[in-house]
């Protein structure tokens, strides 16, 4: 997919990255989950310079590409909970099982409050957001994500969910050093960089360090494998939404 910023991106299906802007380089955690990250580096700081996301702040993003958003991300997290009740019903522990069905709650409460608040302000009724389609990319990171979670052990399916969790954590914290002028983007920025979002994001980075320690090295790095290619869903998330991506005949 051609990038509009003018950063180069090598032609593979799952957008392997060939230059990695300065910028920052997120959190620093050892274990499992610090690996994950250390493997995503590259994707996080192309993350933060593609100009959807730098746009929530700079002023540049148009409205059109937050609402096309919007819609988008209201369909994924309707899949992302039944993902998480899916992960839920694998976990080896009660209290995991307990959380992870609390995330799924709060991701179709909280975050879809936002979500309507925001469009019905754009003038978007319920029957134009329900009647939707997913975009080609929405559709198949969701459907990652469900074969993953429903097909393979609690630990690779986990690793998959985390980006979700853990990168918007960290895009919302750069953000929100920036600030926006625009209240709507000012309110999604303070959202994810909240304090009750990164109590859930730490639920989850400590239920998979904790795994860690049950895995093999080879399933290891079927975890780590998993991990990036969701991070790489999440890059091609912002760009579905920046290029207003729709499926063509």
């Amino acid at each position: 997919m051609a990038r509009r910023d003018g950063i180069r991106r090598c032609g593979l299906a799952w957008g392997l990255l060939c230059v990695l802007p300065a910028g920052a380089s997120g959190p620093s955690r050892s274990g499992l989950t610090g690996q994950m990250w250390a493997d995503i580096a590259p994707v996080f700081r192309q993350t933060l310079e593609h100009p959807f996301v730098r746009g929530l702040t700079d002023g540049k993003l148009p409205r059109s590409r937050f609402q096309f958003y919007l819609i988008q991300d209201g369909l994924y997290l309707r899949a992302f909970g039944q993902a998480l009740n899916l992960l839920a019903a694998k976990a080896p522990r009660e209290e995991w099982s307990l959380t992870l069905s609390r995330h799924a709650i709060e991701a179709l409460e909280t975050e879809r409050q936002l979500h309507d608040t925001v469009l019905q302000s754009y003038g978007v009724t319920a029957v134009v957001r329900d009647g939707t389609p997913m975009a080609p990319t929405n559709a198949a990171y969701t459907n990652h994500l469900l074969a993953t979670v429903q097909l393979e052990p609690f630990a690779h399916g986990l690793a998959a969910m985390l980006p979700c969790y853990w990168i918007y954590w960290e895009v919302g914290k750069e953000l929100k050093k920036r600030g926006s002028r625009d209240p709507d983007y000012q309110r999604w920025i303070d959202q994810y960089a909240g304090e009750e979002y990164g109590k859930a994001v730490r639920q989850v980075l400590d239920m998979m360090d904790a795994e860690a320690g049950q895995l093999s090295e080879t399933e290891r790095r079927r975890a780590r494998a998993l991990f990036e290619r969701s991070a790489r869903y999440e890059w091609m998330f912002w760009d579905m939404a920046w290029r207003e991506e729709r499926w063509r005949p």
